[in-house]
């Protein structure tokens, strides 16, 4: 069913296209319409996070032919999707690197909502561009400053204030700028089940972010999880996310490879960590779709001094421009 939500959220933000499901729901005939944009609402399946929808609507956000404003409601944090507070966090600062940015730009959590049944609202702003920038970034640089979310809801507060202290005593060995919000939501806001979990970025002087995140088990399912444990085991993969290292962390390589194709006919690099199974399967439908080939270069860790193996990726862009945004 989240997958048949997709696709109306998909025909939602477009206009003019077809979509045909045979009735055994095995094959799907999609003719892609015009990116049209505008204000919009959509109620997400409850059995995937917002953050499914929104790593789409990230892509094709800024070639739309009107600005797009859509209101998401449906879980906001779970265990299997990238939740709204990692994509704000790391998506929007990387968007900002291909020239796409301004007032518009940004992603409000209106409510949280934890699984199984939701309740989350967010709302996404993004505003057009004709043409993308081409980036070099391929020095990640040192890490700076950690910072972080602790959010509880339908539980005690005290929840957060466990999940910031066991992950600070860990984090504080390694860097003493830390500051974890707690997010504690009430009422209205707080969705339909309980729930707590942990956000982590670290940001280094050059601009990158990388991020961790982990959410509770989902009410009823699973064995409960201390707020101690999580916390620590948050702040471990936040470090792990550091070993790996890269300019863009492990969500969001996709999203990179995808912008630095779409740009002007120009040479992009990126500096990434060891690639991800999603990334590597993105790489071949980049192939399919836009006969494009990255260039692959692996870094040793002896080269870097630090972390796992990078890996830089540069491409030239097919130098596509958004026809659909009139020039004023």
């Amino acid at each position: 069913d989240f997958e048949a939500s997709f696709i109306r959220l998909i025909d939602k933000v477009t206009n003019g296209s077809r979509i045909e499901i045979n009735q055994t729901g095995t094959t799907l005939y999609y003719q892609p319409g015009l990116l049209h944009g505008g204000s919009l609402e959509h109620d997400c399946s409850p059995s995937r996070s917002i953050g499914y929808y929104l790593e789409s609507l990230l892509c094709l956000a800024p070639f739309m032919k009107h600005p797009l404003k859509i209101v998401l409601r449906g879980v906001t944090n779970d265990q299997v999707d990238p939740s709204v507070d990692v994509l704000k966090a790391t998506a929007l600062p990387l968007l900002k690197k291909f020239g796409i940015d301004g007032e518009s730009l940004e992603i409000k959590i209106n409510r949280r909502g934890m699984p199984p049944k939701g309740g989350g609202e967010i709302l996404f702003a993004c505003p057009v561009r004709k043409v993308l920038q081409p980036i070099q970034f391929t020095d990640p640089g040192k890490i700076k400053r950690i910072r972080g979310t602790a959010y509880s809801v339908r539980v005690s507060p005290q929840m957060a204030n466990r999940m910031v202290e066991s992950a600070r005593s860990i984090l504080n060995k390694f860097l003493p700028d830390i500051y974890i919000y707690t997010d504690h939501m009430k009422g209205v806001s707080s969705g339909k089940s309980p729930g707590f979990g942990m956000c982590l970025t670290a940001e280094t002087i050059n601009g990158t972010i990388l991020s961790a995140e982990l959410a509770s088990n989902p009410q009823g399912q699973g064995a409960a999880v201390l707020p101690e444990e999580l916390g620590q085991n948050c702040a471990k993969l936040l470090l792990e996310e550091v070993y790996r290292g890269g300019c863009v962390d492990s969500t969001n390589q996709s999203l990179a490879l995808l912008l630095m194709t779409l740009g002007q006919r120009d040479v992009s690099k990126v500096l990434l960590g060891p690639l991800s199974p999603y990334t590597i399967e993105f790489l071949r439908h980049l192939r399919s779709f836009f006969q494009i080939m990255f260039k692959i270069e692996t870094k040793t860790p002896e080269e870097e001094h630090m972390g796992g193996e990078k890996v830089l990726m540069t491409c030239v862009g097919i130098g596509f421009s958004n026809l659909s945004k009139t020039i004023r």
